[in-house]
């Protein structure tokens, strides 16, 4: 059965961190639909004064960060010691679990573009031990497809595998697809299937849809792409629904308010952070 569009979210300009300039596209009022994908920023701009100020050291918990650089580049630093710098096409994919400290500086380079989303943690997994891993190039296999190449990112396409997170199933695609083309995608019919336009318009199950906008879309078992008259980057992400009670303040996602409040106050008294490394 083919899937089609049940909502469209068309992203819009706003600024976090220290002042990045970004497009934020999934937040705190699309999080029943979208679900386990509770935010999704992108980031394009060939003025580095848009992002260079980056995101200083802050905390999170209770949720996974996956941030996918297509062109320029992201350093990060955390709580557990890690430091390492990514770049064109590569992808950062850090758990905060039980609480995490971090920072991400975006260096000047002649395009920023990419995608950050915020995965949701399972009730019973909140509380895991926080955790870093970058995916590079390398390891992010090239599927060519018709009329264009599939970028594995995580999960599986077909016969093929790419990273598995621990928590969550989610199949990450991207998808690169030559002007005026067609390709179509099969999947688990059950399975809460979103997708986001980086670059350019194109139809998807068709409809028309315009860059920087996701699209939720119904079950079914395939779903059909058309790119128009130009290059496109589309992005296909499938995971599980969790259908759990959200309590979202800033950088933390628990449950319930009790928790919400909870993580708060241990941020204030120094007891935030679980595992005991130096920054």
């Amino acid at each position: 059965m083919k899937r089609t569009v049940t909502e469209q979210v068309k992203g819009y300009r706003t600024t976090d961190g220290a002042g990045v300039s970004l497009v934020r596209v999934l937040g705190g009022r699309t999080t029943a639909t979208y679900d386990p994908i509770l935010m999704l920023d992108s980031f394009d701009s060939v003025n580095p004064e848009d992002y260079t100020a980056g995101f200083p050291l802050h905390p999170h918990r209770g949720i996974e960060t996956i941030s996918l650089i297509v062109k320029g580049n992201m350093v990060h630093k955390d709580s557990l010691g890690n430091a390492e710098a990514i770049s064109d096409g590569e992808v950062q994919w850090m758990t905060a679990g039980s609480g995490i400290l971090h920072e991400e500086m975006l260096p000047a380079s002649e395009r920023m573009l990419g995608v950050q989303l915020w995965l949701n943690m399972p009730k019973q997994n909140k509380m895991a031990p926080p955790e870093y891993r970058s995916i590079r190039k390398e390891e992010i296999e090239e599927i060519q497809i018709e009329n264009g190449t599939l970028r594995l990112i995580s999960g599986t396409y077909k016969d093929h595998e790419g990273f598995k997170g621990k928590y969550l199933p989610l199949d990450y695609y991207h998808i690169l697809l030559n002007a005026n083309s067609k390709f179509t995608i099969e999947m688990e019919e059950d399975k809460s299937v979103m997708v986001f336009l980086l670059v350019g318009d194109a139809k998807v199950a068709g409809e028309t849809i315009s860059e920087k906008t996701a699209v939720k879309v119904t079950s079914g078992d395939t779903l059909d792409i058309e790119s128009l008259n130009e290059d496109t980057q589309i992005l296909f992400i499938s995971s599980d629904k969790l259908e759990e009670p959200i309590a979202w303040g800033g950088p933390i996602v628990m449950n319930i308010e009790e928790e919400l409040n909870l993580a708060f106050e241990e941020l204030e008294n120094g007891t935030f952070i679980k595992e005991k490394v130096e920054y």
